[in-house]
C-alpha cells in the first residue's frame, strides 16, 4: 500500500514557480495560472501558510506577474529568489525550508515540464512531501502538462487542485478563520471553475 501523504498545515509552504511577465503571451492559460496563484496567496494569509517565490533569470524573463504582489502577505512572504537553475531547490531555498522546519510543499507555476517538474523531483529526493496543483501549472505547449504531471506522480508527488489543497489546510469548519476562508472560496468560485476548465478538463489526471 502506498504511503498516505497529507498536507501538514503547520509545516506547509506554498511554492510559486517562475510566474513571470515575459511568459504571459507564451504559456497556455497563463492568466488562469495567475488566478490560481492569486487565490492561493489570499488563502495563505487566512491560513497563515508561508509563501516562497522564485524567478527564472528575471533580467531576461521579467519579474513575477504584478497580480501576485507578495506585500499583503507580510512576514508570510519568505522571499523572492532569482535563479538560473531550473529547479526551485536552490541552496537559499533549502536553507529556508530547514530553518522554518517545513515539510509539505504546495507547488504551482510554470513551466510544468521544466521548472515545476525539476523542482518536484529535487524536493522529493530531499525528502519533502510535494503537492502539485493541477489547476495551477501549465507550459507553452499544453500537451506537455499531462506527461509532466504523470512523471511527478510516478516519482511520488501528490497531484491535487487548489481548492482541495486549501480545504486540506483548513482542516475544520469550526476554526475561527473559517468565515474568512469560506468567503475567499466563494469569491474565487468563478476563477476556480475557469482554471479547472482550461487547465484540467482538457486532460486526464490519471
Amino acid at each position: 500500500m502506498a504511503a498516505v501523504r497529507k498536507l501538514i498545515p503547520a509545516r506547509t509552504v506554498l511554492f510559486a514557480c517562475d510566474i513571470q511577465t515575459r511568459f504571459r503571451p507564451l504559456v497556455y492559460g497563463f492568466d488562469h495560472v495567475v488566478a490560481t496563484a492569486h487565490k492561493m496567496f489570499k488563502l495563505a494569509k487566512v491560513l497563515q501558510v508561508p509563501v516562497l517565490i522564485t524567478e527564472q533569470n528575471p533580467r531576461a524573463l521579467g519579474e513575477t506577474a504584478p497580480e501576485l504582489d507578495p506585500a499583503p502577505l507580510g512576514e508570510l512572504h519568505l522571499g523572492t529568489f532569482p535563479k538560473s537553475s531550473f529547479s526551485m531547490a536552490i541552496p537559499p531555498v533549502q536553507e529556508l525550508l530547514k530553518k522554518h522546519d517545513l515539510e509539505s510543499i504546495v507547488l504551482f507555476g510554470i513551466e510544468s515540464h521544466v521548472c515545476v517538474l525539476q523542482s518536484a523531483l529535487d524536493l522529493l529526493a530531499l525528502g519533502y512531501d510535494v503537492h502539485v496543483l493541477a489547476d495551477g501549472v501549465s507550459s507553452c505547449h499544453h500537451d506537455e502538462v499531462g506527461t509532466a504531471l504523470a512523471r511527478m506522480r510516478q516519482a511520488g508527488a501528490q497531484i491535487t487542485t487548489s481548492e482541495s489543497a486549501a480545504f486540506e489546510l483548513q482542516v475544520d469548519a469550526e476554526k475561527p478563520n473559517f468565515k474568512a476562508f469560506s468567503s475567499i472560496i466563494k469569491d474565487e468560485r468563478d476563477n476556480t471553475s475557469k482554471a479547472l476548465e482550461a487547465l484540467v478538463c482538457p486532460r486526464t489526471l490519471s
